[in-house]
């Protein structure tokens, strides 16, 4: 019965693959809860109006991580689905060592196999790698990020320190909220710990004043000299300010529908934001937190309670604390953490999100490689795209180009997105399909490429939702039905039960119908 509702789920959207002009993969690795690596693969690919669509294909049990076995795992999946790998453009993983190998990975075993595939790291991960290099480059923000993480362990192992809190909290009128987990593995972790942290703050400082003075605790009392510094504060403020951008990136990156113009368009705005905070120096933007850091530090119902704006960390062990104005101590953070911590997240954003070559020639399709008319340029990104994608019609592509043109001169195409023209292009619908097919081609190729394997991420949260502690022996077959029906199957009162009685039937019973005249049966 398992098979067969998952067998009615999977019919409609093999076929849709099937009749595709594109399509793509994203595949990714896990370890399930009995401790078996399971290979997820899901598949992107156009429909009639050139809309990009994303789709569970399959779960798969491997002996083990090594390349060849997940190779021939996918090539198995292909062939058994009936997929055509002639169109197949994309390949998305997570960026790990075995995916992306430059002698003997997954991506270039499949690109050896399939020439035309284009194999992309997965942008969300990009980024959070990106955001942690940054924190390791500067000293005091990697002691920063691991103090946040120790916080979280202070509190959570313990239900009276953290009732502690709930009191400091409800005293001091701030919201009741826990110390956030920093993790590498989620995304978003840091940036959910800075912001409770930031409105918070008075609420934990007294907390850990309380813990260390009644209950003589010498972690807590760690802690407290820590974070009750200038420079904690600051480290944190900035943070509040830096990472709601990073955030809202890692978001866009996140969509099911993301593709690489997300990366061409996001990133340079990110940028140039980060670029903003970093200039502006010793004179905070107006409306950030570092703006209103002295405010905060004088304020005598929050911050102010703590005389946080007198201490400055030891230079070394017993020597005390050093007593410097405030402006000073502004001075040596801007010039010590501030400016090298931007600099570094600046430096390794544009490093992991360079433009590849085949990516970055899709851009001729849009109207503002037209508007250039830099005719050196185009053909040369044509040429990139149809060496890819199309061997041997370098000549037809440019002839079907020089066409192009004049249509969006004319304004066919006018005050449209690259997005949007692509879309165009790739529609079956529209008469673009007769007039340019190559550069329709070319079109239907960049959407469906994927940049990021978040979609494998949401199939391993099903995953573990459906194989738990309580169901451990589900495997197999089994385990990909489920997820089949659970990712990509309408919600339950829409489910068609007709279709599926009648899949039943079709195969012979033990039992037979007692009913001659059942049509079902006939």
């Amino acid at each position: 019965m398992l098979e067969i509702l998952a067998q009615i789920v999977e019919l409609p959207i093999l076929q849709d693959i099937r009749s595709s002009n594109a399509i793509s993969l994203e595949v990714d690795e896990t370890t399930d809860v009995s401790v078996n690596r399971q290979l997820d693969i899901h598949v992107r690919h156009l429909d009639k109006d050139g809309c990009v669509f994303n789709h569970f294909l399959d779960l798969v049990t491997l002996e083990d991580g090594k390349a060849d076995s997940v190779v021939a795992a996918i090539k198995t999946v292909l062939e058994k689905k009936e997929l055509p790998v002639d169109r197949l453009y994309g390949l998305g993983t997570d960026g790990a060592a075995v995916m992306t190998g430059r002698l003997n990975g997954v991506a270039k075993q499949l690109t050896d196999s399939y020439p035309k595939l284009v194999s992309v790291a997965c942008a969300a991960h990009r980024l959070a790698l990106a955001c942690k290099d940054s924190s390791n480059a500067v000293k005091y923000m990697a002691n920063f990020r691991n103090h946040l993480q120790e916080l979280h362990l202070f509190f959570r192992n313990s239900a009276n320190r953290s009732a502690t809190l709930r009191s400091a909290a409800t005293t001091l009128g701030l919201n009741d909220l826990k110390v956030k987990e920093v993790k590498d593995t989620r995304w978003l972790s840091q940036h959910l710990a800075v912001q409770n942290l930031q409105r918070n703050l008075p609420a934990m400082l007294a907390a850990l004043a309380e813990e260390a003075s009644s209950r003589k605790c010498p972690v807590a009392k760690g802690l407290y000299t820590f974070c009750a510094t200038y420079r904690f504060v600051a480290a944190l403020y900035l943070q509040a300010d830096v990472l709601p951008h990073i955030a809202m990136l890692s978001k866009v990156f996140q969509r099911a529908d993301v593709n690489f113009l997300h990366i061409k368009e996001q990133v340079p705005v990110t940028l140039l934001t980060l670029g903003r905070i970093r200039e502006a120096g010793e004179t905070p933007l107006p409306g950030t937190f570092l703006a209103r850091l002295d405010q905060d530090l004088d304020n005598p119902d929050g911050l102010g309670a703590f005389s946080i704006a007198g201490e400055e960390e030891r230079i070394r062990r017993g020597h005390g604390v050093l007593e410097r104005p405030r402006e000073e101590m502004w001075a040596r953070f801007v010039r010590d953490v501030l400016k090298p911590y931007i600099s570094s997240l600046e430096s390794n954003m544009e490093r992991r999100f360079q433009d590849i070559e085949v990516l970055g020639a899709f851009s001729v399709l849009g109207p503002k490689a037209v508007a250039l008319n830099d005719e050196v340029t185009n053909i040369s990104m044509l040429q990139t795209l149809t060496k890819k994608f199309i061997p041997g019609q370098e000549d037809t592509v440019i002839q079907e180009w020089t066409s192009y043109k004049q249509h969006v001169h004319v304004g066919t195409f006018k005050d449209k997105t690259q997005a949007e023209v692509m879309q165009l292009l790739a529609s079956e619908k529209d008469e673009w399909a007769e007039i340019y097919p190559n550069l329709c081609l070319l079109a239907s190729a960049g959407l469906v490429i994927p940049v990021s394997s978040v979609n494998c991420e949401r199939d391993f949260s099903t995953m573990n939702r459906v194989k738990t502690d309580l169901r451990n022996r589900l495997k197999g077959e089994h385990l990909a039905a489920c997820l089949r029906i659970a990712v990509n199957g309408p919600a339950p009162e829409a489910f068609p039960y007709s279709e599926a009685l009648e899949l039943f039937f079709t195969k012979p019973r033990r039992i037979k119908c007692s009913d001659k005249q059942c049509h079902l049966c006939q």
